[in-house]
């Protein structure tokens, strides 16, 4: 079954819609240049909404040490998403589990990137946009070689139209999803998302899965 994760939420409806529709993770993005920032005590707030077994993700991007441990003191059961220029030292220094962001473009070697982040719990395949992420872009997908060994959690440019597709081609691990399930930035739509998890589950029924 493939993983969802419905990332950058900013109001408690859009919590509750996504775990109603069967979100399995649930991403808050600690970095202040994002349109969908939350602080940590917002965060800390936002996530007394989820049931056990829906899992808080931390978004951060080049973090400071305080950032991170302002992070980690408000959600201190959260998984770790760097989604900046990390190297592996960067990420290890929490001594938690971690995502690491790979930004896809025609060039990256994904078998490097993802052998030098052998300690990561998956690998996140985003859009290569300017900033970091949330650009609501898709990445060619035949970027992505078949052999790499790391778990993958698909993203950018995702949304209810196109995820069957991303998982048929990609067979990630997870799928992650942002803009694809907003009517504005940070402001989500309880019927899109319930869209999106929905065509998961069909993609996840197709014999080919």
């Amino acid at each position: 079954m493939t993983r969802i994760k419905i990332c950058g939420l900013t109001r408690e409806a859009d919590v509750e819609a996504a775990v109603a529709a069967g979100a399995d993770a649930i991403g808050f993005v600690f970095y202040a240049k994002s349109p969908r920032a939350v602080t940590p005590e917002r965060a800390r707030a936002l996530v007394r909404l989820l049931p056990p077994f829906v899992t808080p993700v931390g978004l951060f991007v080049n973090a400071t040490d305080a950032e991170l441990q302002a992070g980690l003191a408000a959600l201190p059961n959260m998984l770790v998403q760097f989604h900046g220029d990390e190297e592996p030292a960067d990420c290890e220094r929490v001594q938690r589990p971690y995502l690491r962001a790979a930004r896809m473009a025609p060039g990256v070697d994904l078998l490097d990137f993802a052998a030098r982040f052998s300690n990561a719990q998956a690998i996140l395949l985003d859009a290569h946009v300017d900033g970091y992420g949330g650009g609501g872009k898709v990445f060619d997908w035949s970027l992505v070689p078949p052999s790499v060994s790391s778990r993958l959690v698909l993203s950018g440019g995702l949304n209810a139209a196109n995820v069957a597709d991303g998982i048929a081609r990609v067979r990630p691990w997870a799928v992650d999803v942002s803009s694809g399930v907003e009517v504005s930035k940070g402001i989500k739509s309880a019927d899109l998302i319930h869209e999106f998890c929905r065509a998961v589950r069909r993609a996840d029924a197709e014999p080919t899965r």
